[in-house]
């Protein structure tokens, strides 16, 4: 478990990180009940609050957890610490650069072999094809998929692209590292082989925040965890106790 010092300078800070969302408040059996009611003014809105009040500081180094039960605000959260999503109200400040794995395998070909598709997701991750060919062993050897590597994606099983995607978007160490689920995904020798390269990162300086319904790993991974439920912070604290409010 990384161990962190609180008067560093911080990683991420998020200060009262709201987002809301404009929700229908009721569905429509087609396109023209829809733009009749449209065209009449008497479609009716609510505020849904995907996340409310966040506050979080996080040191360099840290590996932090995120849990919570399906909607409550975890993937929302990591979304707006990466930039993807902006926040209705509060402020992000982030000090590092960000690499967020919120989709394995997002940016891949599936006509493409999987070697062609290490270059092209290697190229989105802003790399250099001399620089993606000089870990091209190392990302073959994490993957383990050499009797593939040359078909089509699309022969691929769900497993073999999830362990692709994992083994390019982390065969360069990043300052900020996003987690979304990464750690449910696959086999056991794979998810064992995650979390052996999240905490060799850890130890080298990484920061690293985790959301998953994977609470053991948590535990052995995370010194501090948040709770949320309905886009709302229920318990900051360590890992272990955190966990335990939220198994009871």
């Amino acid at each position: 478990m990384a161990h962190f010092t609180p008067n560093q300078q911080k990683s991420i800070t998020a200060t009262d990180i709201s987002v809301c969302y404009r929700v229908q408040d009721e569905t429509f059996g087609g396109l023209k009940e829809f733009t009749i009611r449209f065209l009449q003014g008497k479609i009716h809105y609510r505020d849904f609050w995907a996340l409310k009040g966040i506050n979080l500081s996080i040191s360099p180094g840290e590996c932090f957890g995120i849990i919570g039960p399906n909607g409550a605000g975890k993937s929302t959260l990591l979304k707006v610490i990466s930039r993807v999503l902006p926040p209705t109200k509060g402020r992000i400040i982030t000090n590092g650069e960000i690499s967020p794995l919120l989709e394995l395998g997002a940016g891949f070909h599936p006509e493409l072999t999987g070697r062609e598709n290490i270059f092209l997701n290697g190229t989105l991750l802003g790399h250099s094809r001399a620089d993606i060919k000089a870990h091209l062993n190392e990302i073959l050897a994490f993957a383990a998929i050499d009797d593939f590597i040359d078909s089509p994606l699309r022969t691929f099983s769900s497993g073999m692209v999830t362990r692709l995607g994992f083994a390019v978007a982390t065969a360069w160490q990043p300052e900020i590292l996003l987690l979304d689920e990464t750690l449910s995904v696959g086999d056991q020798v794979f998810r064992t082989k995650c979390s052996e390269k999240i905490m060799d990162f850890s130890t080298k300086g990484t920061t690293i925040l985790i959301a998953t319904h994977d609470l053991g790993s948590l535990q052995s991974l995370c010194a501090r965890t948040i709770w949320l439920d309905n886009g709302q912070s229920r318990m900051l604290g360590p890992t272990q106790e955190v966990i335990h409010a939220y198994s009871s």
